[in-house]
């Protein structure tokens, strides 16, 4: 297994540990176990970000820039839908 393959693996499981926290932080009644859980969205959120930045370092995780007109685009798609 390579290292893009684990980062890969790494960043899409952070993903989804993000949003089993923002759920957890959303649907707690407990003050305490609300602030746990932010906490701990904060700290996954950091090391997804350290870990993009590693990936986009050596070119493994690339965004591309969508030109405005694609943009406008699919805002009148959704618009007229």
């Amino acid at each position: 297994m390579t290292d893009q393959v684990m980062l890969d693996n790494y960043i899409l499981a952070l993903k989804a540990t993000v949003e089993v926290y923002v759920h957890g932080t959303l649907e707690s009644s407990n003050e305490s176990v609300r602030q746990t859980l932010k906490d701990c969205l904060n700290d996954t959120m950091t090391h997804q970000a350290n870990t993009y930045d590693i990936m986009a370092s050596y070119g493994w995780y690339t965004v591309n820039n969508i030109k405005s007109k694609e943009i406008e685009k699919t805002l009148t798609n959704l618009e007229q839908n």
